[in-house]
């Protein structure tokens, strides 16, 4: 049995060698392969690294320019005439005979106001135009008296020439008091308030018993004065329409708009120049611009909104770029250009009129240049960059563009409502 022992003790020794090394052979396995894939993954993220820190970019070409330029801008619209008519006289309104919306002549009368003082004023004038011209006879006749007795002993020459100034004297004071007396039955025509010219009331503010001031229209508890009514004058209608200073070149006497409002979805009134102030505004950059429509059938009405939309010929051979693209920096307006290295060329451009989604680049690109869409501010000069295609409804201008053109080459300043929402992606 001692020999039998000593036998198995090598063999488990053996056995157990055998185990240890087989572990430590597994444990360096794990542990280079453990070292072996960190450094792989240390490769990877830094390869992953270096490509993320080259920007990706679109580019697009630049378009031509389009052929019609439209222009879409709110107008409010005004009558040919409107006259607010105030009291020339103090009283009470004793009756009013047209009320808002009637159709009124020139000289028709809208109401009549009570002026008891007034007519006392006048009839005291009558009176005292009689008593001047009483005066004015009798001195006549003292100075015809006076006359025939010059060169004689009885009267002297200074008295005769007192009685002629004196009959001139009365003269003068009978033109004083007819004078007065025309003035008061101006007044006393002021009585009735009458329509200016052939129109429409669109006011009316009088009313029975109400008291009117002088000048000031009818008297509120406050003191204020409002007209009384007011008439317009609609067979013609003027609209007035702010033009942008990028559009002010489309203003001339041959300029034509299509008029529509909100009362009459689908219907378009046709207006034709007028003037145009020929001076911007300071605050906004606009001129104000005057148009006129026929209203023969009443159905535009004086201080109503109107969308007024124009075209104009554009020039094609004039580059265009979405806002986008444009990068404002301190070496001025400059666009992103890739060359053919997919390296990074800063071009300093021209703009021209702002087209609103798109501006024209009057120089500094070609047709053939690719373009980086939305470049980022961090761009530099001669940096790698990638290129990524368009995400269709959001940056696809450049087919958003071909689209467009191909419907007519149409380019709006201010998009209709009814953009579509490609469109919309687009201004994003």
């Amino acid at each position: 049995m001692t020999a039998s022992g000593e036998n198995q003790t090598p063999r488990m020794s053996r056995r157990g060698r055998l185990y240890v090394t087989l572990g430590g052979v597994v444990v360096a396995a794990i542990v280079a392969g453990g070292i072996l894939e960190r450094r792989i993954h240390v490769s990877s993220l830094r390869e992953a690294a270096q490509d993320a820190a080259i920007p990706r970019v679109q580019v697009i070409m630049a378009e031509k320019g389009p052929t019609t330029r439209t222009l879409d801008l709110p107008g409010n619209i005004s009558a040919w005439y409107q006259a607010p008519i105030y009291a020339q006289v103090s009283g009470y309104v004793q009756m009013w005979y047209k009320d808002i919306g009637a159709k009124v002549k020139a000289g028709e009368i809208l109401a009549t106001i009570d002026t008891p003082g007034l007519d006392a004023q006048y009839a005291a004038s009558k009176a005292n135009f009689d008593v001047a011209m009483a005066r004015y006879r009798l001195a006549q006749i003292t100075a015809r008296r006076w006359r025939a007795l010059q060169g004689t002993q009885a009267v002297s020459q200074q008295e005769v020439d007192v009685q002629a100034a004196d009959a001139e004297a009365r003269q003068a004071e009978v033109e004083a008091a007819r004078h007065e007396v025309s003035r008061y039955a101006a007044l006393i025509g002021f009585k009735q308030l009458v329509a200016p010219f052939d129109g429409v009331v669109t006011t009316r503010l009088a009313d029975v018993g109400d008291y009117v001031n002088a000048g000031g229209g009818d008297v509120s508890s406050r003191g204020t004065a409002t007209e009384l009514f007011s008439v317009a004058d609609v067979h013609r209608m003027r609209v007035f329409v702010s033009v942008p200073q990028d559009y002010a070149d489309i203003i001339s006497p041959k300029l034509e708009g299509d008029v529509s409002v909100p009362q009459y979805p689908g219907r378009v009134f046709k207006a034709k120049f007028l003037a145009t102030a020929k001076a911007f505004n300071a605050g906004t950059r606009t001129v104000t611009t005057e148009l006129v429509v026929d209203n023969d059938k009443r159905e535009l009405w004086p201080d109503s909104y109107a969308n007024v939309h124009f075209v104009a010929p554009g020039d094609p051979d004039i580059l265009i770029v979405p806002e986008g693209a444009l990068v404002f920096r301190a070496q001025g307006m400059q666009v992103a250009l890739v060359d053919k290295d997919d390296r990074i060329r800063l071009r300093n451009v021209t703009v021209g009129t702002n087209l609103g989604t798109k501006v024209q680049i009057l120089a500094g690109i070609g047709p053939q240049d690719r373009i980086v869409n939305n470049p980022s501010a961090g761009l530099l000069e001669g940096q790698k960059v990638y290129l990524v295609g368009s995400t269709p409804g959001y940056n696809d201008a450049g087919a958003t563009a071909s689209a467009a053109v191909g419907k007519g080459d149409d380019v709006r300043a201010m998009p209709a409502g009814d953009s579509s929402a490609s469109d919309a992606g687009v201004r994003q």
